[in-house]
């Protein structure tokens, strides 16, 4: 029986203690990992900190972004329409969470070996390191839902005389950075985004075409002056931070065309008594819980988009990984310091 070592949540409120735990075999539908690194979310320092989301098993093993190297396959889990299937020895990008799997400890990212589905597991292309690869997985989940969530499918491609537009508030986090990435995936003719000053050129960078200082007391103005400018049709837009839903309709309100309907996807958790505007839809980006629905949607998210884009180009790690030592034993400073707050980056820390 092989073991191996865990970052092990023992009960809510954690900290988060070593472990030794047996390494589990893959099923027909899965992969074993060896993980290299992992990168954090402020999922993670909740459910540490708070049980919430809440944690169906304890002790829990937490945590979703994982890269590192293939050790054994399932013997179904060569996906349809994968060019090549992946082998034991492939270096791979892997979303791998508990929260599909009644919160069983072996699909939790913070350990040595991790199992997890096909679907949402590519090949770490050459030129990327580890903690590059470990950015992805949860932040281009999150945002690649946000447009399915408000009715945009991943295929979409809107054409520049369609002359559509995109506000993204919250751009510099990781979400945001994907989000404005697969905006221009999608076709949006301008993307507009909003951060701090510092980070405005990255995200322009990025493909923001005009990028806000949040902060600014006439921020709205700015942003509707910006789109009469160009001449675009401003209806849609990605509420990635807190605190972010009043000035968005508050933009929305003086671009939306009279009979059309706005559409909102809200990242965080939505309040029961959140403003709304009239003639527009407000969604909270919820996971997709149906089985048969989620996995053709994450083969969308990481094989259709994040696997081509790498490969073409398109798509290029974001933010900057910032990389704390340790391994599991350091995940328990890792996360305070994610709690803490950083500003346009993502903590890795090499497993």
């Amino acid at each position: 029986m092989s073991m191996h070592r865990a970052a092990v949540l023992p009960q809510k409120g954690g900290p988060l203690s070593v472990q030794e735990r047996v390494t589990p075999e893959p099923g027909p539908n899965e992969l074993l990992i060896e993980v290299m690194a992992v990168a954090l979310n402020p999922v993670d320092h909740h459910q540490r900190d708070f049980g919430l989301p809440p944690v169906p098993v304890y002790p829990a093993v937490i945590g979703s972004d994982v890269s590192g190297i293939v050790v054994k396959t399932g013997s179904n889990a060569s996906l349809p329409g994968t060019t090549k299937p992946l082998v034991a020895g492939d270096r791979v990008i892997a979303f791998a969470s508990s929260f599909y799997q009644s919160g069983s400890p072996d699909y939790g990212a913070f350990q040595k070996y991790v199992l997890a589905q096909p679907e949402g597991v590519i090949p770490l292309p050459a030129g990327l390191s580890f903690e590059e690869g470990a950015v992805f997985p949860l932040a281009v989940l999150t945002a690649l839902t946000a447009w399915t969530t408000i009715g945009i499918p991943l295929n979409t491609r809107y054409a520049p005389e369609d002359r559509q537009a995109v506000l993204i508030w919250g751009g510099a986090s990781s979400v945001g950075t994907l989000a404005i990435q697969s905006a221009r995936t999608l076709g949006f003719t301008r993307v507009y985004a909003t951060a701090s000053p510092k980070h405005h050129e990255y995200l322009k960078r990025l493909g923001a075409h005009a990028v806000f200082d949040y902060k600014a007391v006439d921020v709205v103005k700015q942003i509707v002056d910006e789109c009469q400018k160009d001449g675009v049709k401003l209806e849609t837009a990605h509420c990635v931070v807190n605190g972010s839903l009043q000035p968005t309709l508050d933009v929305l309100k003086e671009t939306k065309r009279h009979g059309v309907v706005a559409k909102v996807a809200h990242s965080p958790l939505l309040p029961p008594d959140h403003p709304n505007l009239d003639g527009t839809e407000i969604k909270f980006n919820y996971p997709i819980m149906d089985p048969t629905e989620r996995d053709k949607h994450m083969y969308e998210c990481f094989h259709d988009w994040l696997q081509d884009g790498l490969q073409s180009g398109s798509v290029v790690p974001s933010p900057s990984p910032q990389i704390e030592g340790g391994g599991l034993e350091g995940l328990n400073l890792a996360l305070d310091k994610l709690r803490a707050g950083v500003s346009g980056t993502k903590i890795v820390v090499p497993i």
